[in-house]
């Protein structure tokens, strides 16, 4: 436990503390840190918590502050901590008594008067428990299960001085203004339909749109020159498909229930169903939607006889999947249920892997700077040896062979990264891309996983230098990850105000009079023949008027035209949040704006 999380646990307790003295029905359960600050559940049927309430509690919090109470730890007997707890009416601690092993130590802290059953750490008194704030409340089942009681938690956080809970408060409230969703609405970007289109869902609005194919655009050419060939794949798949790739059982919950049909083809053409299917025991007529792309690029490369000399093979498509996430997962863009990837396999043999596996790397970095995305770590997942054949195949010796390449890779490459036990893809090791947006917000974006088992599962094969038959490597990769995270993050990082290349509206040209409406057209004739997104609002509103709601639609580049810009061929350039650029003739400015767009720059 961290100092950081040591702290906010102990205010935890500071906060149940003071509930249970202005409250003294309330029932207690648990009460940790997170990775915001803390929370505690509490059964408190005679009040309802709300907002209101949060001066009272933070001003007893205070108070319990200033009597500098020591965390006092005791080890217990099982006994004796059942009679403490059950003298105090806490059935919830009981039953979590009961959760602990029996070899396990039992320990009560005691604050004052306040004990709870923890296991710690502490700081040393209440009284170094000093700049904390309520942050809201919400409803919580016990043990996260709905069909226990329901509990309410309270949420709050700690830091270990007021300087930097007042910075992080400021950046949360900046969080809000930036808020994706918020920011969706307002530019008209994407919207939900729960009722006719169903809950995660985004249909994307013409703006919106323009970002995916902007983006969508970048990868393809950032693609194309990295030698990736593009292909194409269905949205569904029988089921072998899944079972074969070994996704069925092990992400069978976070797909779409399968779609029992009547198939009178065969798999190959034509005939009826597929016996192969029928003799393994599975349905020939039950698809899935497709939940990942990679079983259908193992089938495209799987289509015709491979040898070394095609290797690397790089497939790339901009596949659409489908995740059945659960209806309280679900947020705005950051967790949907339709999502298109930036995705492509790149199959190697082993020799290849560096290089491949380091040029990927390399994409990533080059995103990076395009975005402005200065800070960033690469999470290197490994798996668990106790866990194969559960949650990993079991394959050790691959395991480990595998990830000292990939480890050997991140090393000399020098990209700076952190290793996380058990938590690699089932079938290999793989990098989860880390990224803080402008306000320190941290996202996960991307990933970059290794393969070395499904290939096989498939029966992928090349042929090698020696004529015989070898099993390829699979690198999984996908720099921008969705577009649905991505551009959720990408609107919060710039606060909706896009650099110009990514802008939903680029330039905006506004006459003063109807005199300079026919220049005008030009200019914006002109730009769209260079493929600007570029429009005119004339109208008898002053022009003051028309910036502002230039500058309210976030606008990138405003050209101003009066009577003298008209007859001198100039524009007066206007840069949302920037203000007046000052006026330049008329092909400098289009040229400059060309040329931004060109190298995807502001």
């Amino acid at each position: 436990m961290t100092d950081l999380e040591r702290l906010r646990h102990s205010a935890a307790h500071v906060m149940a503390a003071a509930v249970v003295r202005l409250w003294p029905t309330a029932r207690l359960d648990i009460g940790p840190a997170t990775e915001e600050g803390f929370y505690y559940d509490f059964d408190l049927p005679d009040h309802r918590f709300t907002p209101e309430d949060f001066p009272a509690i933070e001003a007893e919090m205070k108070k319990i502050v200033r009597e500098n109470h020591r965390f006092e730890k005791a080890v217990r007997t099982r006994d004796e901590a059942r009679e403490l707890f059950a003298g105090r009416g806490e059935t919830f601690k009981i039953e979590r008594l009961n959760d602990i092993p029996e070899a396990e130590p039992i320990s009560t802290y005691q604050s004052g008067e306040f004990v709870d059953l923890c296991a710690g750490p502490h700081v040393m008194r209440t009284g170094n428990v000093k700049a904390f704030k309520l942050l809201r409340v919400a409803a919580a089942y016990y043990r996260g299960d709905e069909k226990n009681q329901q509990l309410q938690r309270l949420y709050g956080t700690a830091f270990p001085n007021q300087a930097e809970l007042e910075a992080w408060l400021k950046m949360q409230e900046e969080a809000k203004r930036r808020d994706h969703r918020k920011l969706g609405a307002e530019m008209s970007l994407f919207v939900f339909d729960a009722e006719y289109t169903g809950p995660g869902l985004p249909l994307w609005l013409p703006a919106g749109t323009v970002l995916i194919e902007e983006l969508e655009k970048l990868a393809k050419e950032s693609e194309f020159e990295a030698g990736y060939l593009r292909v194409r794949t269905p949205h569904l798949a029988r089921e072998k498909m899944y079972r074969t790739s070994g996704h069925l059982p092990y992400y069978a919950e976070s797909m779409y229930p399968p779609m029992e049909l009547a198939d009178a083809s065969q798999a190959a053409g034509g005939g009826g169903p597929d016996p192969a299917a029928q003799a393994g025991g599975i349905a020939s007529d039950r698809y899935y939607l497709k939940a990942m792309n990679c079983p259908h690029h193992h089938r495209i490369f799987a289509a015709e006889p491979r040898s070394y000399r095609d290797m690397p093979m790089r497939l790339a498509e901009y596949g659409t999947c489908y995740r059945f996430e659960q209806s309280g997962e679900l947020f705005g863009l950051m967790r949907v249920r339709s999502m298109q990837m930036n995705d492509a396999h790149i199959y190697c043999s082993p020799e290849q892997f560096p290089q491949e596996f380091d040029a990927v790397n390399a994409m990533y970095l080059k995103y990076f700077k395009i975005f402005g995305l200065e800070k960033y770590v690469m999470r290197f997942s490994t798996h668990d040896p106790s866990r194969l054949g559960q949650k990993f195949v079991d394959e050790a010796e691959l395991w480990k062979r595998t990830e000292e390449m990939v480890r050997r890779v991140l090393q000399e490459s020098g990209i700076h990264y952190v290793e996380v036990p058990n938590e690699a893809a089932f079938y290999g090791p793989k990098i989860d891309v880390q990224v803080w947006s402008a306000i320190g917000r941290e996202f996960t974006i991307a990933t970059n996983q290794v393969d070395f088992a499904v290939p096989a599962r498939f029966g992928l094969a090349y042929r090698d230098r020696d004529n015989t038959d070898k099993t390829p490597m699979c690198i999984h990769r996908a720099p921008l990850g969705t577009h649905e995270r991505f551009i959720g993050f990408l609107i919060e990082h710039y606060a909706g105000n896009f650099p110009l290349w990514l802008a939903p509206e680029q330039v905006r040209v506004l006459p003063v009079t109807s005199d300079q409406v026919g220049y005008a057209e030009e200019i914006v004739r002109e730009l769209r023949a260079q493929f600007v997104r570029a429009g005119l609002e004339f109208s008898h509103d002053k022009l003051p008027g028309r910036i502002q709601r230039a500058e309210e639609a976030k606008v990138h580049t405003m050209l101003i035209v009066g009577a003298r810009e008209q007859s001198e061929g100039m524009v007066a350039v206007r840069r949302h949040g920037q203000g007046n650029q000052g006026a330049r003739p008329r092909t400098e400015a289009v040229a400059e704006i060309l040329r931004a767009i060109r190298d995807r720059r502001d």
